[in-house]
């Protein structure tokens, strides 16, 4: 029942149209409020219930940002949910079987339904298998819907089959650069019991990258898709009110810096200044001289600092960028309208009151790289070469090392450590923002012109978030230069970022292996992480678009840009990088001249209704989703098998054992890989024993809907160092129910312990869990029989998805880890206290109990980070999921 306290309900007109709105002006103390603690106010005011959301959570929060640690909770409920395919098939799973219970438990089916709009891009699943070539997009797509066919069936039956589900098609664009550019409202219209309402756009998205729509004024971030499932079901998103970071932007950038120098200047700061679990809000002179979709790259890569949202404010960038992108007019005059009534509206002047500060003078941001493993690890371009020199011995045992090679066309070469064997434009990051774009083209043009070529061992693809891009490279004439230096279109999809790379150039991938060479990758995407890339790079460099064709021409990381040359024209004059760089002015001149919004009218018009493949899939039909036995995509999930109409107690754990003891920054693609397949891995040998090639495993990212392979995919990272078992690298542990404990696989050895009845445990070190919002990497812990998980410090959507699965996260005391304490994971461990949450309250500490062969024993209290009471609702309910359908079934 809807409670209006504040009398804040009110009409705002707009071109003749009236919109009910909910006015912050009627509460005290909103006009001090950062922008995106007034989103929620005016979420909270339209959905105060007496209940749930009371006249005293409003107060709280309109009292402002905390300047402590947050303690007030409240419950946020999104205005959208948003999805991409990796994660969105694993949430239609779900969803399927969770129809299929409630029926089963002679239920209405219907229940299951989203409430809220929810929205799914397909853009995970191309892989550049194909590159170099004018058809390698053709072929890409071509393969794309044979591998995935059963996958697509399966989300042309939920677009039918679910109220409120759209999805947008294979080949259109990137998930967070179609939000920007057709899905994102800003405020968003919508009638609700016969009135048409306006409120700010709000969204969840089960891709840690939403935060890229934050570019608008968009408040919206990264959930797993465990809790994006829950939001479409109608359950608010339960949050403490987060501190917010007000971060000063003052200057202008200096001609020939980009975009992606100044999120990468932003990440390392932000990163050090710890924001983890925080609102990031950008504010200040400097704010109006950021041009929307550098906004949108700044606030794409909030997941790499670690807030949960990098927000900037509404102001006449962001109505300039809806016309842009060819947005109805009555929308944008209502965005305008709305903003400066409810004090939305960017004012440079105006300085809310910040949990903290931190400030950047643009004018200091330089040409910058990161690498070769983390985002946050910053190198002045400059110096790329010294850091590189300096981290080489740590990933080759032969620096040195200069291997022949002859590809099959004759060329011959010699391959080195540091060789860029990748060199791809790719993510939302930087391929939605126009001025990197053009520059990486007119730095191919120039580079023609003077007769440079990429180096022979280089796998050279371009992979737009949008077919908008594609368009004004058209139009400037600038394709054709991409084209002739082999960066041809390989797809429109995530490719290279999300681990899509495909094979390396067969001849340089069997020198790489053969000789244990250290070759490196060059993306300009917004994850570098081990083995996400490709199982044959061990280095992966994020740079912006511009220079990532650098790189491909020099073929290698061991070079001063500054001051050694790219290759010679043909009469043998050094080229430098200097020589090929664009200005400015040139980059602005060609997109004024080259882009329009009748290139986002045209190609949004009907941008759900896909090509003739998509149209002529064979599509299941009926509210049941009809299940194949023989599917190695799609499987019904085991999560509510066996469930009962009322949760189970919850127990203290006893004589449980580590299946992994694991160090810092352990990232959700160590936990669950996105990327290729190994024949001789568990999924690999599952996969060939139901008759699938190995040609057609496609990709773990892929296989998302069949838990089968899931669990086996899940602690397999080629680059997993499990310190349990100590020379190893990959998913490797040791088996402890057997003599003297051998070293198996991760899954082998969960199998063992789960018919032995042993329940387990993973150590971690700190940042656990960081990365994507993957919640794979939760599902398949505790499909493998993890009960607890404790660390020296989460990642904030990791910590969540694991109470969304039923898994207990603790953290070390301050100060303290597995190795200070003394545990090298031989130990039988006891967690006691876990009986607490069943009594309505949630302790700080849990008694936590190490037992060692020898007879001693480590004691410590863990701190419990169950952080809400509806967190610990979901965990007593053995998950999220479980939680939610028996809200379903009482009402």
């Amino acid at each position: 029942m809807s409670v209006n306290s504040f009398g804040a309900k009110s009409t705002l007109e707009v071109n003749g149209q009236n919109y009910e709105i909910f006015r912050l002006d009627a509460v005290d103390g909103h006009d001090k409020l950062p922008f995106s603690l007034k989103v929620l106010l005016e979420n909270l005011l339209r959905t105060e219930d007496g209940a749930n959301i009371t006249a005293d959570d409003i107060r709280a929060l309109a009292a402002g940002a905390p300047q402590g640690e947050p303690d007030k909770e409240i419950q946020f409920t999104p205005a959208r949910v948003i999805m991409q395919d990796f994660t969105g098939v694993a949430c239609v799973v779900d969803l399927a079987t969770m129809r299929q219970a409630v029926a089963d438990l002679g239920g209405d089916a219907d229940k299951v339904n989203p409430l809220a709009p929810a929205e799914m891009v397909i853009d995970h699943s191309v892989i550049a298998e194909y590159f170099g070539t004018p058809d390698a997009l053709n072929l890409n797509v071509d393969v794309e819907y044979q591998r995935n066919n059963e996958r697509y069936k399966l989300l042309r039956w939920a677009q039918s089959a679910f109220d409120e589900f759209k999805v947008v098609p294979p080949g259109t664009g990137i998930v967070h650069q179609v939000n920007i550019e057709n899905l994102a409202r800003v405020i968003f219209p919508r009638t609700v019991d016969g009135v048409l309402q306006a409120y700010p756009d709000s969204c969840v998205g089960t891709d840690s990258h939403t935060t890229m729509v934050n570019g608008l004024g968009v408040v919206g971030w990264g959930v797993g898709g465990i809790e994006a499932e829950a939001a479409m079901l109608g359950q608010p998103i339960s949050m403490l009110i987060p501190k917010v970071v007000g971060f000063k932007l003052s200057g202008k950038l200096n001609d020939g810096v980009t975009a992606t120098d100044m999120v990468l200047t932003i990440t390392e700061m932000l990163r050090e200044h710890k924001v983890v679990g925080k609102f990031v809000e950008f504010y200040g002179p400097g704010v109006s001289q950021v041009p929307l979709a550098n906004r949108a790259t700044i606030g794409n890569m909030s997941p790499e600092y670690g807030s949960t949202i990098a927000i900037w404010p509404i102001d006449d960038k962001t109505t300039d960028y809806l016309r842009l992108t060819g947005r109805d007019e009555q929308q944008i005059a209502l965005v305008e309208a709305y903003s400066k009534a409810q004090g939305l509206w960017h004012d440079d002047e105006r300085e809310p009151v910040y949990s903290e500060y931190i400030e950047l003078d643009l004018t200091t941001v330089v040409p910058s790289i990161a690498g070769p493993k983390r985002p946050q690890d910053r190198i002045v371009l400059a110096e790329s070469k010294e850091k590189f020199n300096e981290v080489l011995p740590t990933y080759s045992s032969n620096p040195t090392t200069k291997v022949p090679v002859t590809l099959a066309d004759g060329t011959s070469f010699e391959l080195a450590n540091g060789a860029v064997t990748v060199a791809s434009i790719t993510s939302c990051t930087n391929t939605s923002n126009p001025s990197v774009m053009i520059g990486a083209a007119l730095v191919a043009k120039k580079a023609i012109e003077k007769g440079l070529m990429p180096k022979p061992w280089v796998k050279t693809t371009v992979a737009p978030g949008s077919q908008v891009v594609t368009d004004y490279y058209e139009k400037s004439g600038l394709q054709t230069y991409l084209d002739l230096l082999r960066f041809n279109t390989v797809g429109y999809g995530c490719v290279t970022c999300i681990g899509n790379t495909g094979p390396l150039i067969p001849e340089v991938s069997a020198a790489v292996n053969e000789n244990d060479l250290a070759v490196t990758a060059v993306l300009s995407g917004n994850r570098n992480f081990e083995g996400r890339i490709s199982p044959d790079v061990k280095m992966n460099y994020l740079a912006s678009p511009p220079l990532v064709i650098v790189y491909a021409l020099a073929g290698t990381m061991d070079i001063d840009l500054d001051n050694e040359p790219l290759g010679t024209t043909p009469e043998g004059e050094d080229v430098f990088m200097r020589d090929i760089w664009p200005t400015t002015e040139e980059i602005d001149e060609v997109i004024n001249s080259s882009i329009s919004s009748d290139m986002y009218k045209s190609r949004y018009a009907d941008v759900f209704a896909g090509d003739d493949r998509w149209k002529n899939l064979d599509t299941p039909e009926g509210a049941l989703f009809s299940w194949d036995d023989a599917s190695t995509y799609i499987r019904r999930a085991p999560y509510f098998d066996g469930m009962p109409a009322e949760p189970t107690p919850v127990e203290d754990i006893h004589a449980a054992r580590v299946l992994l003891k694991l160090g810092d920054s352990v990232t959700t693609d160590h936990i669950s890989p996105a990327g290729s397949i190994k024949s001789d891995s568990p999924a690999g040998r599952y996969l060939t024993e139901h008759g699938v090639e190995r040609q057609d495993y496609n990709s773990l990212g892929s296989r998302r809907g069949n838990h089968e392979v899931m669990i086996r995919g899940t602690f397999a990272n080629i680059r997993l160092r499990n310190q349990i078992a100590p020379g190893t690298e990959g998913g490797f542990t040791k088996d402890f129910t057997k003599p003297d404990a051998p070293v198996t696989t991760v899954f082998d050895a969960s199998v063992a312990y789960q018919e032995a009845g042993i329940p387990l445990v993973v150590l971690a070190g700190k940042e656990y869990g960081s990365g994507s919002s993957r919640d794979w990497a939760a599902k398949g812990t505790a499909l493998l029989g993890v009960r607890v998980v404790i660390a020296e410090s989460y990642e904030r959507i990791h910590r969540s998805n694991l109470i969304g699965m039923g898994v207990l996260p603790l953290q070390f005391p301050e100060g303290q880890n597995a190795d200070s304490l003394g545990l090298d994971g031989s130990e039988t461990f006891e967690v006691v206290g876990v009986t607490e949450l069943n009594e309505g309250r949630t302790p700080k500490t849990m008694k936590v109990t190490a037992a060692k062969a020898d007879g001693s024993v480590v004691e410590f209290d863990a701190v419990v980070r169950i952080d809400t009471p509806g967190e610990r609702g979901y965990y007593t309910n053995g998950g999220i999921m479980q939680y939610v359908l028996r809200q379903l079934m009482a009402n």
